[in-house]
Parts: structure tokens; sequence; C-alpha cells
């Protein structure tokens, strides 16, 4: 790690990207399929968040990449916050007007990436997105500090607005028209359930051999099971290691 910041300090004139490179993991560290406690993908999802939480230096282990597609096949993506992971899958909240929103109205084929850099791992998720009951968004909602819930009535997420000061004008009336104490009513917005058919788990190698073990999950996959190439897991998963 001090040998990568070392690189960003010299001018980038003399130092293109390609020569940015960081030290991954050992082959004495690698991610082998008899370390995993519990042949099944949430529960692991569960072990490698708990030390992300406690891994000085990861300021949000919550933070992941969402990918969508548009109507016409067009992808995008931007980061939100994991806030929920059950058996059924991955929570997030967002406006129900929101580009994201409108993407998965289309198309509930979603993707969901989370990158733990002191760790040098990595979790891929590929499913489908669908929103969870209207009561558990109203919860969480309130659950949230005064000021994200005023926010979030505040903004009509990814419309067109003419300033900065315009959201602070909408921001300052609904807090007058509230005061202290009346309860901010839930906007246009709630929560998405991924229900996951693949997990992804990376751990960076040095050697670039990095480890890749998928677990999939559909109608019918347990047929492929060879215990070769591809294993039986719990819960009607299977596993498999990818090439780097």
């Amino acid at each position: 790690m001090n040998q990568l910041l070392k690189i960003r300090k010299m001018s980038t004139a003399s130092v293109p990207l390609s020569a940015l490179r960081m030290k991954y993991m050992e082959k004495k560290e690698a991610f082998l399929e008899e370390n995993i406690r519990v042949k099944e993908p949430i529960n692991l999802f569960n072990e490698w968040m708990s030390q992300a939480m406690q891994t000085e230096g990861i300021l949000e282990p919550n933070a992941a990449s969402l990918a969508t597609v548009n109507s016409k096949g067009c992808p995008s993506n931007r980061f939100v916050l994991l806030k929920d992971v059950t058996t059924d899958g991955f929570t997030f909240f967002t406006n129900y007007g929101s580009r994201k929103a409108n993407d998965i109205e289309n198309n509930n084929n979603v993707a969901m990436t989370l990158y733990w850099c002191p760790l040098r791992r990595s979790v891929r998720i590929e499913g489908t997105a669908e929103k969870i009951p209207k009561e558990d968004s109203l919860k969480y909602f309130h659950e949230r500090p005064r000021a994200s819930q005023i926010g979030a009535l505040a903004s009509e997420q990814s419309s067109r607005i003419p300033s900065r000061q315009h959201l602070d004008q909408i921001e300052k009336k609904i807090k007058q028209d509230l005061g202290d104490d009346k309860e901010v009513p839930l906007p246009n917005w709630g929560g998405y359930l991924i229900r996951p058919r693949l997990i992804e788990f990376w751990q960076g190698q040095t050697d670039r051999l990095h480890d890749r073990i998928v677990f999939r999950k559909h109608a019918g996959v347990e047929k492929e099971v060879d215990n070769v190439l591809i294993h039986p897991a719990e819960n009607g998963w299977v596993y498999e290691r990818l090439a780097p």
C-alpha cells in the first residue's frame, strides 16, 4: 500500500495509469473451497461483510455499485448503500422515480458489486430486483435521521432542477411546514430486494491468479453437478471455481 501511495504522489505526466499496481494476497492466503465454513453464499457474504465492517480503512463497507439496463438496452451504474441482507437477498433504498427505478421497471435484471480494497476482496451479485412491501419501506424511512427523511422528500431524484438553491428552498419550506414535531410523510421512495441467481466471491492474488468462486441458483441447476467442475452447495445452490 505504501509503495502504491508513493507512485500516486509522483507526477502523472511521468507515471501512466498502467504503472499503478497493488500487492494482493500471496499463495499461502489463497481463498480455497475447503476454507468455506458453510457452502452457502449468503452466509459467506455475511462473514465477509463482518470482516469488512471490522477492518480499518473501510469507511463504508456497504457501499455497492448497482448496474441497471434501460428499455433501449443501455446500461448504467451508480453507488447505493446496501441496507439489509437475508436469505431472500440484498436490499437497498431509492426514489421510485429515479433513473435506476425506471430502468428496473422496464428490466428488473440487475447486478451489484462491492469492493473492499484493504481486504483485496470483491463480491458480485446478479439477480432480479423487486419492490419490498410499502410497510417495510415506511418503517426504515422513519428510522433514518430526520434530515435524511426531509432530504428524500425534497428531492425528486434524477429530475432536472435549475440550481442548488432550488433544492435548498424546497427543503426550507418542508421544514417550515413540518416544524419540529410533525412526521415526515413517505415520498415516492422505498426499498428494492435483489433476489440473487449468481454470487461471485473474488480475492486478489499478487501473481494475478485471482481466486473466483461462484455460487449459482436457478431451476434445474442441480442437474449440472458433476463434482468435478460444479459442486453441490446448500439451500439449492451449486458452486464452481472460475479462472481469473
